[in-house]
């Protein structure tokens, strides 16, 4: 049994309260670590020891530091993630808009088919599906290299046949930057054929098909990229500040001297200029020309927002302008023709269009909505004179390309330097830009119009570069290609063929007259 006098000293000793531990934490005064508000720590602290203590704010820098590594491991992660997106995103919309190009050459064949006659239909449409098969091999072949190989400031050289994987040998960043080589290929391929294709119209109905089939490699192969190369291949034009966003000269006037050339040296069609008068060859369907018109306005929205190489913001924008242009080129000429004329001419309406879409795409890319109305206005009005006035001088372009493409080529190419939003003369900038301009037109066709004349008349002189007027007479799809494009149909050279070399009745019925022949 305890003794009371034992109870009571462990009944004193179980009372005392427990000794508490100083701790001495560096850095704090004592009068401020014996507040009463550190009592919670303070009965934490004692049950460690100033070792583990001091480890506290060393495994906090620790969990900062690695929390902030990975952070930016997942940002960098991610952005590479992005950058390949973006990169994928770029080459699709690019291979889309390639695709757009591409098809233009359906339209082509549609429209030139429908503003020429029957007749010539087979022909006209044989010249423009091989025209692009021969660009598209001719690029591959030369042409690409030309045009965007590293070289000197004229013409680019390396990576023949598409030879290279590196993409630095044609101007391009490593992927995703930069576009994929075969992409970029693909896409510039397609606008070697529009170029060829443009002459096609032009020299259209009386050219022999061999004789076109060479000049088309040549334009393709060597012309085409050299000028090219000079704006867009980092050639001395671009160097100088030409620009050209989409092809008002690089494509559309390039395609368009050659063709005056290539008309110039042709002449023109039995029967078009007689005693003095002009005589008018209309079209034999107006429907497939309307369709091949429609058909070029939608695949310009590949050629034009296409050019921007990338999906951005600024794709939707162009795409804008350049229709904006297109329907006012087709009012102003609808208006024009009616005005001059009495009558609202279809064909007009659909060169008023095209005028406005090869004069709004060099500067599609940096004018405003308002401005690209007005280019697209002035191409129209422009298109309809050009079409009189190269009829008056007896350059007989029986599809208007001259007068489309070269006309309104220069026009796109002079309202940069008027229009543009960061140096346009009626902005606010000054005439550098307009002077610029002015001398890359003069260049590129000073250029083209010497090659272009060289080949014409080595054709000319060595194949002959215009079939035998009998040939001319019966349609070139019989003489050409020993076909028709509307087998059994009546054609006017059925009943015109012997009054054209001799009338068998000698009356004036038998006597061709304007687009009899």
């Amino acid at each position: 049994m305890m003794s009371r006098r034992t109870f009571e000293k462990t009944s004193d000793r179980k009372k005392s309260p427990p000794k508490t531990r100083q701790v001495d934490l560096p850095g704090f005064y004592p009068s401020l670590w014996d507040s009463p508000y550190f009592d919670p720590l303070k009965t934490i602290a004692q049950y460690f020891s100033p070792y583990w203590l001091a480890c506290i704010p060393l495994t906090a820098i620790i969990v900062v530091v690695w929390n902030t590594a990975a952070v930016a491991q997942t940002e960098a992660v991610d952005a590479d993630a992005v950058a390949q997106l973006q990169g994928t995103l770029n080459a699709i919309w690019v291979l889309i808009a390639a695709i757009l190009v591409i098809f233009m050459n359906a339209g082509f064949g549609m429209l030139e088919t429908g503003f020429c006659r029957q007749k010539n239909a087979v022909n006209i449409l044989s010249k423009n599906l091989i025209v692009f098969a021969l660009a598209t091999i001719a690029f591959w072949a030369i042409g690409f290299s030309f045009m965007f190989g590293a070289g000197g400031g004229f013409i680019g050289l390396g990576g023949f046949f598409l030879s290279s994987t590196d993409p630095g040998t044609y101007g391009l960043d490593p992927f995703p930057t930069g576009l994929p080589i075969s992409v970029y290929f693909l896409f510039q391929a397609a606008f070697a054929g529009t170029a060829a294709t443009i002459v096609s119209g032009a020299v259209a109905e009386r050219i022999r098909f061999l004789d076109f089939l060479i000049f088309s490699l040549l334009i393709t192969g060597i012309s085409y990229p050299t000028t090219g190369h000079w704006i867009w291949g980092g050639g001395w034009l671009g160097e100088m500040g030409f620009s050209d966003f989409a092809g008002s000269t690089v494509v559309h006037s390039v395609g368009g001297w050659a063709a005056l050339m290539g008309a110039a040296f042709l002449g023109p069609r039995e029967g078009k200029y007689r005693d003095g008068q002009i005589n008018a060859i209309p079209g034999h369907n107006m429907s497939i020309a309307t369709l091949g018109c429609l058909i070029l306005w939608i695949g310009w929205f590949g050629f034009n927002p296409g050019s921007e190489l990338a999906a951005n913001e600024n794709v939707p924008y162009i795409a804008v302008t350049t229709n904006l242009a297109a329907a006012a080129g087709g009012i102003s000429a609808t208006i024009t023709s009616w005005t001059k004329d009495g009558k609202p001419d279809l064909s007009m309406i659909i060169n008023g269009i095209l005028a406005g879409l090869v004069a709004i795409t060099a500067p599609c890319n940096n004018v405003s909505y308002l401005s690209a109305i007005i280019i697209g206005l002035i191409a129209g009005i422009i298109v309809v004179f050009a079409v009189s006035f190269f009829d008056n001088i007896h350059i007989d372009d029986p599809v208007g390309a001259i007068s489309v493409h070269l006309v309104n080529g220069i026009w796109g190419t002079i309202a940069v330097g008027l229009f543009d939003i960061d140096g346009g003369l009626f902005v606010g900038g000054g005439a550098n830009q307009l002077g610029v301009q002015l001398l890359g037109i003069l260049c590129v066709g000073g250029f083209t119009v010497a090659f272009s004349s060289v080949v014409w008349l080595a054709l000319k002189a060595t194949l002959g570069l215009r079939v035998h007027a009998e040939e001319e007479i019966h349609g070139l799809d019989i003489s050409e290609h020993g076909m028709e494009a509307y087998s059994g149909f009546v054609k006017e050279s059925d009943v015109l063929t012997s009054s054209s070399f001799g009338s068998v009745s000698g009356s004036t019925a038998d006597i061709p007259r304007g687009s009899e022949v």
